[in-house]
């Protein structure tokens, strides 16, 4: 049976009953004096013996050059770190001293923990950047080149953001009857990472999209994020087809720039590098029409140089001519007349056979009216009306002559 109390810190006087604590009665009066007289605060430190058990909780030593303290970070709180800790990384920690009373170890309980002298969110974006780099999500080899003149582009950003409008005025400009399928996501804030990410695996696996567009418009390091974040790396590293990166201004750099197939300082610019003016490939085309004319009339003339030498080798045959002459024209009477009645027979099979092909063949019908039709530039033969959509350049042969034709209307 404990015996009776009197005040604790009173020290023991002879012939009186002793009076004392128990040390989790000490323990807690402790704590209650450190909840009761600290509040929370800000505390700047070095970070050592960092771990993280299963249990998914930050423990670590919070240190300066003379003391240290035991720190821990609950996983609840660690889940909002945007960086990675490490030991040696000097950290601002926000939160409260309390003593864990089973052990009477006296701790700093951290809410928050921000890197000291560069910000949380560059912190994160250079461990990322320095992890998937080592991974090879970065190497040039694996980048693909894109598709000339795709005939449908995929497009993931914002409805609501000028990115969007910014693209289809580039590629309305250019070739409006390129197809554009546009995934709307989310670009900033609270589950925007996972949605373009999502956006990113939709389009590749729907085999709707030659090449796709990631991106959104300018603003700040915080909008920005979501391009960032390790999935939608892992998303666009994994698509089926070339990804353009269009993040922010020219000057803003993402970690989805260096894992996409080519990366475009606008969303202007991307659309720009999907397809080209229309008047810039005619005038190539004029070009290279000319340089290959050059080419040939080159080739011609040395074909014509080579071919006189050899005649001026050859001198005058028409000695050695005369010389045969007499024997050629003894075997062409000897073999015209064994020939010539092979020559009738076959004369009147071929002229049998003419006929026949001349009634089946496709240039008899056109002589009566009809026509055939090639979807261009396919030069596939069109059999029905469902086959081509309006819009569609057809090349259409007569009798006599050729015509390349739009699709207007459809019966």
């Amino acid at each position: 049976m404990r015996e009776a109390r009197r005040d604790p810190g009173l020290p023991f006087m002879p012939g009186e009953p002793r009076h004392f604590l128990t040390v989790s009665e000490l323990n807690e009066i402790i704590r209650g004096t450190l909840e009761r007289e600290l509040n929370a605060f800000w505390v700047l430190g070095e970070i050592s013996n960092f771990r993280v058990p299963p249990s998914g909780h930050l423990y670590f030593t919070l240190k300066d050059d003379k003391s240290q303290i035991a720190a821990v970070m609950f996983r609840r709180q660690g889940l909002s770190l945007t960086f990675q800790p490490e030991n040696g990384m000097e950290v601002l920690c926000c939160g409260r001293v309390n003593l864990y009373s089973p052990r009477g170890d006296l701790q700093l309980y951290v809410e928050t923990m921000e890197p000291r002298g560069q910000g949380a969110l560059y912190v994160a974006f250079e461990q990322l950047k320095k992890r998937l780099g080592e991974e090879g999500l970065f190497a040039p080899e694996r980048k693909r080149a894109l598709p000339f003149l795709p005939a449908s582009i995929g497009v993931v950003t914002s409805l609501q953001g000028a990115a969007l409008r910014d693209i289809l005025r580039i590629l309305g400009d250019r070739f409006p009857e390129r197809r554009v399928v546009v995934r709307p996501v989310k670009v900033q804030g609270e589950g925007a990472a996972e949605e373009i990410a999502q956006g990113i695996r939709e389009l590749g696996a729907s085999g709707l999209v030659e090449v796709m567009i990631v991106g959104r418009g300018g603003g700040s390091l915080e909008d920005l994020w979501a391009f960032n974040e390790e999935v939608v790396a892992r998303a666009i590293y994994g698509a089926p087809v070339p990804v353009i990166s269009a993040v922010g201004h020219e000057i803003d750099f993402t970690i989805a720039d260096f894992v996409a197939d080519q990366r475009a300082p606008t969303p202007t610019a991307a659309a720009e590098m999907v397809v080209p003016r229309r008047e810039e490939l005619e005038a190539r085309v004029e070009i290279l029409a000319s340089r290959v004319e050059r080419l040939a009339r080159t080739r011609v003339a040395a074909e014509r140089g080579a071919w006189d030498q050899l005649a001026r080798r050859l001198g005058d045959p028409r000695r050695r001519l005369r010389e045969n002459q007499v024997r050629l024209d003894d075997l062409s009477l000897s073999l015209w007349r064994r020939f010539r009645d092979h020559l009738d027979r076959l004369k009147s099979r071929l002229k049998h056979g003419a006929g026949r092909l001349d009634t089946l063949s496709p240039l008899a019908v056109l002589d009566r009216g009809y026509s055939i039709a090639h979807k261009m530039p396919e030069e596939l033969l069109v059999k029905d009306s469902g086959s081509i959509k309006i819009g569609d350049r057809l090349r259409i042969t007569f009798a006599r002559g050729k015509s390349l034709c739009r699709v207007e209307e459809k019966e």
